[in-house]
């Protein structure tokens, strides 16, 4: 079987219909309109990207279909949409709405059995599990589950959580570390290296890039998927050098 290439995915965290970017999942800032950054990332060379409604959960409410609709029609790269997705019926109004798949968390969490649904109703490649992170040395892996973005600790193991979800066929999963978030210090290396150690899935680097370098160890580490928010958002990494870099360190990139 041919080796993955790496792709890269710009995020665009969503809040009352505008691109925004926090620091550790607090500290939010204004980063631009969603059709503009979706237009921008598919000519700079995206080779997917993702559009995370922030606040869903925690407002109870829906994904904001009118907006993944004008950021469908603007994108021309595959295109991951999470946030509020709770149900079959959820996931199906957002794939409908012109999204390729959908990216589920907090839900998934509290009733794992609609991952399972979600994979019968739609097949797999549809469905993505996020699993936000944060370090607790008490736990087996030191890694601890938060859901309701990123603000509940659950007790549960994120490694184990990681397996638990491969379990039900999702190829790709994206741990997300609450202590990287925004910080530009590096991906959590150890969080990428164990679930893709401990899966068969996909594995997508999230929360922390802030060099070039940083996106090189997280492919060393086993991520397969890198995604950034801030470094592209604010144009400290324009994604032409990044590929450009990581073919000049040998990793195989998915063609554009």
């Amino acid at each position: 079987m041919a080796q993955e290439k790496v792709r890269i995915m710009p995020c665009l965290d969503m809040q009352n219909g505008r691109v925004v970017k926090g620091v550790h999942f607090v500290d939010i800032r204004d980063a631009g309109d969603p059709v503009g950054c979706a237009q921008a990332y598919c000519k700079a060379g995206a080779d997917e990207l993702a559009l995370l409604d922030i606040t869903a959960t925690v407002e109870g409410r829906r994904t904001m279909l009118d907006v993944v609709r004008k950021v469908a029609q603007a994108c021309s790269v595959p295109f991951t949409v999470g946030g509020g997705i709770a149900d079959v019926a959820g996931a199906a109004a957002v794939l409908e709405a012109g999204a390729d798949k959908i990216s589920t968390s907090s839900a998934a969490f509290r009733k794992p059995e609609v991952i399972a649904e979600m994979v019968r109703e739609f097949g797999p490649d549809k469905v993505t599990v996020a699993i936000d992170v944060d370090i607790n040395p008490s736990l087996p892996s030191g890694y601890e589950v938060y859901i309701d973005g990123g603000r509940t600790a659950t007790g549960h193991d994120a490694v184990e959580w990681a397996r638990q979800v491969d379990g039900f066929g999702v190829p790709v999963i994206l741990p997300t570390s609450k202590a990287g978030d925004g910080a530009k210090t590096g991906y959590d290396l150890p969080v990428i290296r164990a679930m893709a150690e401990a899966t068969s899935a996909t594995i997508v680097a999230s929360g922390g890039a802030g060099k070039l370098e940083h996106f090189y160890e997280a492919v060393q580490a086993g991520a397969k998927v890198l995604l950034a928010a801030s470094v592209f958002h604010f144009n400290m990494i324009p994604i032409p050098e990044l590929k450009a870099y990581l073919r000049e360190k040998g990793v195989a990139l998915a063609a554009p």
